[in-house]
């Protein structure tokens, strides 16, 4: 059964979310440095094998929390998540983007991300 978030119960969860979204942009960094340095240079001053394991799980980690927690991760690059929500009686996605400070937005769920509106004062 999909998780249904309020407005008020999205918006609690932001604080968090954001920290976690900027440990997140921290390791996709080092995850596509690693990567980079391994294959051009053969090393990269942050470590090897164990240490491309580690940023991936510590990835996985995080998402795995949003999925357990009811949202919905849309992507990592940018970080892009919706809370399922309902408005109006119509099925919504509060939508928050990486480098937004709060949220702020919403679009229909049969309509995604093009159909992003901002959300009713």
């Amino acid at each position: 059964m999909e998780r249904l978030f309020t407005l008020d119960e999205a918006r609690a969860l932001m604080p968090s979310i954001i920290e976690d979204a900027r440990a997140l942009i921290a390791a996709r960094a080092d995850l596509a440095e690693i990567a980079f340095d391994r294959d051009t240079a053969g090393t990269s001053p942050l470590g090897g094998l164990p240490e491309l394991k580690a940023v991936e799980a510590r990835i996985e980690e995080i998402l795995s929390a949003w999925n357990d927690q009811g949202l919905e991760v849309k992507g990592i690059a940018p970080v892009l998540l919706d809370f399922p929500s309902m408005l109006g009686g119509v099925s919504i996605r509060l939508c928050w983007i990486e480098g937004e400070p709060e949220l702020g937005w919403y679009h229909r769920t049969d309509l995604g991300f093009p159909g992003r509106r901002p959300l009713p004062s």
